[in-house]
């Protein structure tokens, strides 16, 4: 890799790193060894310990994350902060990843960032991994363009995470459930443990997790201030509207009734209580009414049952666990009401079980076609298998399709579906990514 800055390739420099979410490695790949916080710590280092220059508020979780970072940044936007968000996976381009009142970083800046990273990568010996170094850059991006505060997602876990790195004043897990469970261990108490690790000494941390033996684990980090949900802040009315939801929250300073909620989904109600606590704490007080209805009415969090076309109505959600996909079934039938024939476009990794997926999305009962494709990753499950699954599960054999590409899937499925049915797309973030880009426009 050369050093000079007009001849820098910074995607290709940057996907030539490990990246544990594709599965990819550089060749010659490093081993995965012990979890590290080392080689996030010596990038920054040698970058100025940029993520000293803002305060940060931290979110980990088990579904719900990039939703409840997006309400907290448009809450504290929309009360006047300069507000930096970093979030994954990304749907379309990396640059979603990063960015600042709303607005990803742009081709230019982000280059820019990746260039300094790999100054660093030249000058001393680090080998970071692909999520390390975007870590790295979003954050020297926030301290160069002087945010007022970041709000930080988890990418895996907490502990050793690479955005651990951040002294959060304020910590936010939306809830603990069984996934990556290759990483984090089988059970919910380690899975709750290693997300736990994201508490430091004097943080408040902002806990949606209801289960009480899973709340005594996070009650032994060192928080200054636990605010439990259910207890201190929740939802009291939570109901069906165009668009969105209705809904009345309550924080351990205030209550906020008949406020609109820009996006579809029950669950979003509880991530929408869990964002508005976590930025009453950063900034100390209850937030003006008129803040909270404004910032709610523009939330969006694409990729999360999206609707992206009408007629018939498609409907794309990266549910990509059981309760992820749980959650989906239950929205879908609130939502849009039930219809005789659902076609479902699906797509897995190979870590997730085909069967049990399927049966939390309800595959049994849609009474349409099932699309099994290739998630565009290296990761992705044999589509064959994802068909053999649907058939184990009672689907008969003229409604199960089989398509190696995303593309191919929705279009099979937009031709086979009326224009009064619906499709959904869902079972992983790259199916869905790769979805939005067919059909988005």
């Amino acid at each position: 890799m050369t050093t000079d800055r007009a001849q820098f390739r910074a995607r290709e420099w940057l996907d030539g790193h490990v990246n544990l979410e594709t599965g990819v490695g550089a060749p010659p790949a490093r081993p995965r060894g012990a979890p590290t916080l080392e080689r996030i710590a010596t990038l920054l280092q040698y970058l100025g310990s940029p993520e000293e220059e803002f305060p940060a508020i931290h979110v980990t979780g088990t579904n719900g994350k990039t939703s409840t970072v997006r309400m907290v940044t448009q809450l504290l936007q929309t009360l006047g902060l300069r507000v930096g968000a970093f979030t994954s996976p990304h749907l379309q381009r990396v640059n979603e990843r990063v960015s600042i009142d709303g607005e990803p970083i742009d081709d230019e800046a982000l280059d820019e960032m990746l260039y300094a990273v790999s100054l660093v990568e030249r000058s001393v010996d680090v080998n970071p991994s692909h999520f390390e170094i975007m870590t790295a850059a979003a954050f020297r991006w926030f301290a160069d363009e002087a945010v007022d505060v970041a709000v930080v997602e988890v990418g895996l876990g907490g502990t050793w995470d690479a955005t651990n790195v951040v002294d959060a004043r304020v910590a936010v897990v939306t809830n603990v459930s069984v996934d990556h469970v290759e990483y984090l261990g089988p059970t919910t108490e380690e899975i709750a443990t290693e997300k736990a690790g994201i508490v430091k000494p004097g943080a408040t941390l902002v806990l949606g997790e209801t289960d009480e033996v899973l709340q005594e684990i996070f009650a032994a980090r060192p928080a200054a201030r636990i605010v439990l949900r259910e207890r201190d802040f929740g939802v009291r009315n939570n109901v069906l509207a165009v668009g969105g939801r209705y809904i009345d929250v309550y924080t351990p300073t205030a209550a906020y009734t008949d406020v609109f909620l820009a996006v579809r989904g029950a669950h979003q109600g509880d991530n929408a209580a869990i964002a508005l606590t976590a930025a009453e704490e950063f900034v100390g007080a209850s937030l003006p009414h008129e803040v909270v209805a404004e910032a709610f009415a523009n939330v969006a969090s694409p990729g999360r049952l999206e609707v992206v076309r009408r007629a018939p109505l498609v409907v794309i959600d990266g549910a990509h666990n059981v309760a992820g996909a749980e959650a989906l079934r239950r929205s879908l039938d609130e939502e849009f009401g039930a219809v005789e024939a659902r076609t479902l476009v699906v797509g897995f990794l190979r870590e997730k079980d085909p069967v049990e997926m399927l049966a939390a999305l309800g595959v049994d009962a849609i009474g349409g076609l099932v699309v099994c494709c290739r998630a565009p990753s290296p990761r992705a499950l044999d589509p064959e298998v994802v068909a053999k699954a649907a058939l184990d599960l009672g689907v008969p054999p003229d409604r199960v399709e089989v398509a190696d590409r995303v593309a191919a899937a929705v279009s099979a499925a937009l031709i086979a579906t009326p224009e009064e049915g619906q499709i959904v797309v869902t079972g992983s973030l790259y199916v869905v990514g790769a979805a939005r880009t067919v059909l988005v426009h």
